[in-house]
């Protein structure tokens, strides 16, 4: 059993991001909007293509010689927006290079485990077995040698600081060479592939007017936008400023928004246009405050709710400070087919039911397990189990979570993450059988939410065995599974005590030979000897003693 990591409370966002439509926009302010973005989106494949060139090499040197020939075609502050993208664009290629090693280096570990193993042997501890057939095994055998060539030359890139980005994305790429799978003509595949990569986007800035000098958007929902040098003649405004007939609003945080631009601190701006609906938007952004951090010992005062994340639905189950289930457990299904907006949709939907279920009843932490299928999503792992693949891939655990902590940083709700190891065999092993009744069957996911609280109150899966009646053994007390939240092997299977099941030392079988009498007939000893049995430990702690009476037999 691997060690169970202790629970924590997760960080809420970060950041704030809300969107506006641009309506009312005339056939002139659409024309600037895609010179501006056509024109900054070439400097930013530019500087990008400069960036990928430099490497491990990159300094501030480099950078600031970037930002100079950025300044010269376009402003400083345009400057400073692309580069500060560029940046992150390639960490971010980074991170994923380094997790694609992490993927590589996992699928051979277990190609190479499974050839090891002869053909049909079963697996054990968790562990696959061996292949079924010797087709398999030689189909599998060319794989590892591919992945093994994929892994050095990714490997090989990482440490010369090579990375692959496309601008635009790769999955919109990738639909130009199959067109009718993704429902698409190539005029209407053109045209989002050049809105992909135009760069509208500016970096707020604390102390400036309305906290941005690129993309100005005042209180009444006037936008600004600084012109580039080059298109610096399209102005209708003094300092090479263009001024849209459209204005905008901010249905949602729109006082939030509204208070920080008066305040002149920092707004960043995104705008960018969905070719398939015809309609230009404008994102606003910005850094959140600082949330206060509640203890954990706090949270768990007043009980948590665990959630049992499924494919199709969330199993909730509320637990009291002391552990234990209390009424009757919730199902909050959603539908993850269709289109992402409705998906998307589906989550939200799901969660908001759930918070108002959480405020309903008063806890101020929801407990949650901190998923990662990424081993997991492997042919290699799970061999023919595809339909579980499939299952582990449909999961949304990454929007799952941040959708979670920005709803419940807004509705005031901490969120306890916990190690998800054996949550759902444990507590279907110790909690759904106890849970069943006539009138409520008890789902493997409830038990497993069950669990999930649990672990988050810092309490054991499993169950409290209850201790012997008064008049039985040591008077109560020393027979409970209960540990406190310090012991350390409380999540494991105690383990078993070698030697016999006795609280005393066991008799002393030669004496109890010499002082026993014969079975036969004919050996008629006349004296009667007491043997007392070993103290047998049983279920209720009673100690049994047997009378061995030996007699003559002769006249009975």
């Amino acid at each position: 059993m691997r060690e169970v990591s202790r629970p924590f409370v997760a960080d809420g966002p970060s950041g704030v991001s809300v969107r506006g439509r641009l309506k009312g926009l005339t056939a002139q302010d659409e024309k600037v909007l895609r010179l501006v973005g056509e024109h900054m989106g070439r400097l930013a494949s530019a500087d990008l293509a400069r960036r990928c060139r430099d490497g491990l090499d990159h300094c501030t040197d480099t950078w600031a010689a970037r930002k100079r020939d950025l300044t010269a075609a376009s402003s400083s502050r345009w400057a400073g927006s692309v580069t500060s993208n560029t940046h992150d664009q390639w960490g971010l290629s980074r991170r994923a290079q380094h997790a694609h090693l992490r993927s590589l280096d996992a699928g051979i570990r277990t190609l190479r485990h499974r050839l090891s193993l002869p053909i049909g042997e079963k697996g054990s501890r968790g562990k696959p077995g061996g292949y079924r057939g010797k087709g398999e095994w030689f189909q599998k055998s060319r794989r590892l040698a591919i992945l093994e060539d994929r892994y050095e030359q990714v490997r090989a890139e990482r440490e010369t600081g090579k990375v692959s980005v496309v601008r635009g994305g790769r999955r919109l790429l990738h639909q130009r060479h199959n067109l009718t799978a993704a429902q698409k003509t190539e005029a209407r595949w053109c045209a989002e592939w050049e809105a992909s990569r135009w760069f509208l986007t500016a970096d707020g800035e604390s102390g400036k007017r309305h906290g941005n000098e690129t993309i100005r958007v005042t209180p009444d929902g006037e936008v600004v936008i600084k012109l580039p040098a080059p298109l610096a003649h399209l102005a209708n405004s003094k300092h090479s400023r263009y001024v849209l007939a459209a204005k905008v609003a901010f249905p949602h945080r729109g006082d939030e928004w509204r208070d920080r631009i008066e305040a002149n601190r920092a707004v960043a701006y995104r705008i960018h246009l969905d070719v398939a609906r015809g309609r230009w938007y404008l994102d606003a952004s910005w850094t959140r405050k600082d949330l206060p951090v509640v203890p954990l010992d706090a949270l768990r005062a007043a009980g948590v709710i665990g959630v049992d994340t499924n494919a199709d639905h969330l199993a909730a189950w509320l637990l009291d400070s002391h552990g234990n289930p209390m009424g009757a457990p919730r199902r909050f299904g959603y539908d993850l087919t269709g289109a992402a907006n409705h998906r998307d949709a589906q989550l939200r939907h799901a969660l908001t039911r759930l918070l108002h279920w959480a405020r309903a009843t008063g806890v101020q932490a929801i407990a949650i397990e901190d998923l990662d299928f990424t081993d997991s999503k492997t042919r290699e792992k799970h061999g023919r189990r595809k339909p579980f693949r499939q299952l582990i891939s449909g999961m949304p655990t990454g929007k799952l979570r941040a959708r979670l902590l920005s709803m419940c940083a807004e509705a005031g709700i901490s969120v306890i993450a916990v190690d998800p190891a054996y949550t759902s065999m444990w507590g279907a092993q110790h909690w759904q059988k106890p849970l069943t009744s006539k009138k409520r069957q008890t789902s493997r996911h409830a038990a497993a939410s069950v669990a999930i609280g649990r672990r988050a109150l810092g309490y054991p899966i499993r169950r409290r065995t209850a201790p012997p009646h008064d008049d039985q053994s040591d008077r109560r007390g020393h027979r409970t599974a209960q540990a406190g939240p310090c012991n350390q092997g409380r999540e494991g299977t105690r383990p078993r005590v070698s030697g016999p099941r006795t609280r005393s030392v066991q008799p002393d079988t030669a004496g109890t030979q010499a002082t026993s009498a014969s079975k036969t007939v004919r050996a008629a000893p006349v004296d009667q000897v007491w043997v007392q049995d070993s103290l047998l430990l049983t279920d209720l702690g009673t100690v049994t003693c047997r009378r061995r009476t030996i007699c003559a037999r002769t006249g009975l």
